[in-house]
């Protein structure tokens, strides 16, 4: 408790809104960066051991699979008698919940970051106000120490924002661009089971 309350102390009114900041960027950054690895780990072992048993995405029904593009390809499989563009449709609609799955999280991360510098910026005016209103109430004389003191109080309240900003900012854009470059693994490899499908289906028909 009395590292919270060096915390307030040093942040002043602003401190439990930057805590908060801080928590919610910490707790999200874990989450996302298990979840995606996740995502990325049980894909390559599903795809490894297809390969190793020697069957196809056609062949995957599977749909609680742990892997994502199983449980992708068990969806078209599933659908397999319906027509191409039909499979394809599905599998864009599957793919956007997919999305929002994966980018869960990084919008709330990203308005961390830009609400993070302004509470710092906020805190820094209030502790001026507080530090000016204090000298014009003392008649002691001002000393260049006392206002280095004051000053150096109300601007960690900034620097505090800067910090928990940086990294709610960057998280955001990294997850994002990890997020992104699944979906479109995820997307290529349900096209090629897609056309896996259509060969089986021209094949029956022949």
């Amino acid at each position: 408790m009395s590292f919270l309350t060096q915390i307030h102390q040093q942040l002043g009114l602003m401190s439990w809104p930057l805590i908060l900041c801080s928590v919610i960027t910490l707790a999200l950054w874990l989450e996302r960066g298990v979840a995606l690895l996740w995502v990325s780990v049980s894909g390559e072992q599903a795809k490894r051991k297809l390969h190793q048993s020697g069957a196809s995405f056609a062949t995957v029904k599977d749909a609680h699979s742990k892997s994502l593009i199983l449980r992708g390809c068990s969806l078209l499989v599933t659908h397999q008698s319906a027509s191409k563009a039909t499979r394809e449709d599905l599998a864009g609609v599957w793919l956007q919940q997919q999305r929002r799955k994966l980018h869960s999280g990084l919008r709330v991360l990203t308005l961390v970051g830009v609400i993070s510098p302004l509470l710092g910026l906020l805190g820094t005016v209030l502790g001026l106000m507080e530090m000016f209103k204090s000298i014009g109430l003392s008649s002691d004389p001002v000393t260049p120490a006392l206002l280095a003191d004051g000053l150096g109080l109300a601007m960690s309240t900034t620097a505090a924002g800067l910090l928990i900003a940086l990294p709610a900012i960057a998280g955001a854009q990294l997850f994002g661009l990890w997020a992104d470059r699944l979906l479109d693994k995820l997307t290529d490899e349900l096209n090629q089971c897609n056309l896996q499908l259509e060969g089986v289906q021209l094949g029956a028909n022949s």
